[in-house]
């Protein structure tokens, strides 16, 4: 959507540039400050409109702007003494304070808004204890108000797409988010990038979640596997009560984040599905926003360290989709004990974590470096080992090296597992009996540093198609074409493989016959564009040293 605007791309590289030029350059950072003013701004319209909805239907509503507010730290005044620091909350509005000259713009945001905002789910929610340690930092005057102008352009923008191309509002306003997460071009820590929103669209198409079921993300950066989650529901939700005017996004999707149309007891399930963990205190409150953003009221989204004896959860969720940390090694001293993989490889205990944490029953989806389908180490083959007898082993979908440029160049697997045996069962019977393994080669864009979109759907829509209409008797032909990319492998033959999991093991390549004409022919052809037509008597009379040794190797095999 966003990428058909590029009204709209062009207001969001200027507002970067503002940033950029205005001395903050390190991109998180901006992303931040650039996301408490787009909530800023958000807060004031959706107060606009839910106040509207209540005056046309009847309804009450309590703005959020009308009355005083009270900073945390006066609240244990008495009533008589808070009142010398009460905020009349009209004055915290966007429609307000943009009007307010330069430097006491700047203050009354900082001292004023900023705080107000920390504060907004009240003082026990998740959001306002990751926000206790976020600050404000644009330095100067100039900035915040270049900053509020070109923000006020960009809604105009986004309100203008809304009502000409029929978008939902606040999946433009999600676009634009997403489109300033995507600035973020180096792959941080420890081998931590984002993910493309292609991919995690196609997985939960794998995975299909509902609602009710738990979802969780034990590394989830800026959130994008629980939105994907939860863009999924709230679309299939939309068309089971008929929506109509949904219509396939740029990656052949059907997707929709609106959820207005839900009632409450629905929305509060949604709201209560979603579970992210991450080590990154900046990511988290990223996270957060991203997903109230997209309107989900108060996001699960913690500070934590999935893999250390701190984090004690199991057979805990219905769906686990992940993208986690690829390189570095964790302590070995602060392993979660219950993990069993000697290793201190993230990349492996990040699987085995992700298998404890799902229900039985449960699946994940799972994007891991190719190099755990086939490691000759001890742990990556008692993992495969472990996904292959105590999971049911759906699918391996090997990804090309370009899917994460610019961040990365890995090559690398999306695994598809549902968990049927626990870690302390007793395994009576293997529960995989065959995987099903597809090899992209295009996913829709260039697979350069560009990443461009090119013309059609890559193979996105053929793994959705191939995958949920697997077959294990029909899929058995392992010749890889241009048209046919995936087949079935039974776990005896994968067993007896060492429990490999790269396709290249199992598959047959196909060999075209390519035809050459006679030597002689050859030589003829090139004597000719050497000399044009000339008799055979007077080719000898040719001094032209290619020629000579083009009439002996000739000679030689005549």
């Amino acid at each position: 959507m966003l990428q058909n605007n590029p009204e709209l791309k062009s207001k969001i590289d200027q507002l970067w540039n503002k940033f950029w030029s205005g001395g903050i350059s390190n991109p998180l950072t901006a992303i931040e400050q650039i996301t408490y003013l787009l909530f800023m701004k958000q807060l004031d319209e959706l107060d606009h409109k839910k106040q509207a909805d209540a005056d046309f239907t009847g309804e009450g509503y309590t703005p959020k702007f009308k009355g005083t507010w009270i900073p945390p730290e006066h609240r244990d005044k008495s009533e008589n003494d808070q009142k010398p620091f009460a905020i009349e909350r009209r004055t915290l509005r966007w429609s307000e304070f943009k009007h307010f000259h330069a430097e006491e713009m700047l203050q009354h945001v900082q001292n004023k808004v900023f705080p107000f905002l920390k504060d907004l789910n009240g003082s026990q929610s998740n959001f306002t204890h990751h926000m206790k340690n976020a600050v404000f930092i644009i330095p100067k005057p100039a900035l915040l108000v270049e900053a509020v102008k070109t923000i006020d352009e960009i809604f105009k923008v986004m309100e203008k797409d809304s009502q000409e191309k029929g978008h939902a509002f606040q999946d433009i306003q999600g676009d634009v988010y997403e489109m300033l997460l995507s600035e973020i071009a180096s792959a941080g820590k420890n081998g931590q990038f984002r993910t493309p929103r292609h991919i995690i669209k196609l997985m939960a198409e794998l995975v299909q979640p509902k609602l009710g079921h738990r979802i969780a993300d034990p590394a989830c950066g800026s959130g994008g596997f629980l939105l994907g989650g939860y863009q999924y529901i709230v679309t299939q939700l939309a068309l089971k009560h008929g929506a109509k005017d949904l219509t396939a996004d740029e990656d052949g999707f059907l997707r929709t984040s609106i959820s207005a149309g839900l009632n409450e007891k629905t929305q509060a399930i949604l709201n209560n599905s979603l579970f992210g963990y991450d080590i990154d205190s900046t990511m988290v409150r990223l996270g957060l926003m991203n997903l109230m953003m997209h309107g989900i009221d108060e996001p699960m989204i913690d500070y934590k360290d999935t893999l250390s004896k701190s984090f004690t959860e199991e057979s805990e969720y219905d769906i686990v989709m992940a993208n986690p940390p690829f390189t570095g090694n964790i302590d070995k001293g602060d392993i979660n004990e219950n993990l069993s993989l000697s290793t201190t490889k993230t990349e492996l205990l990040f699987v085995e974590n992700i298998y404890r944490l799902l229900k039985k029953g449960g699946t994940a989806c799972v994007i891991v470096p190719q190099g755990v389908l086939f490691g000759s180490g001890k742990a990556f083959k008692n993992l495969r080992q472990l996904l292959v007898e105590r999971c049911d082993l759906k699918a391996v979908v090997s990804m090309p090296s370009g899917v994460f440029k610019p961040y990365a160049g890995v090559s690398t697997a999306i695994l598809l597992f549902t968990k049927v045996w626990g870690p302390k069962d007793k395994v009576s019977q293997p529960a995989t009996e065959h995987v099903w393994f597809y090899e992209m080669t295009a996913d829709g864009y260039s697979l350069d540093d560009k990443r461009t979109k090119q013309e059609g759907y890559g193979d996105l829509q053929d793994i959705v198609a191939k995958y949920h209409a697997r077959n294990p008797e029909t899929d058995t032909d392992r010749k890889i074409t241009e048209e046919k990319k995936c087949f079935c492998v039974p776990r005896a033959e994968i067993e007896a493989e060492g429990y490999d999991l790269s396709m290249s093991r199992y598959r047959e390549d196909v060999f075209e016959e390519v035809v050459y004409e006679a030597p002689a022919l050859i030589l003829d052809k090139l004597l000719k564009a050497e000399v044009g037509d000339v008799k055979e008597e007077d080719l000898a009379t040719i001094r032209s040293g290619i020629v000579r040794e083009l009439l002996e190797l000739r000679g030689m095999i005549e």
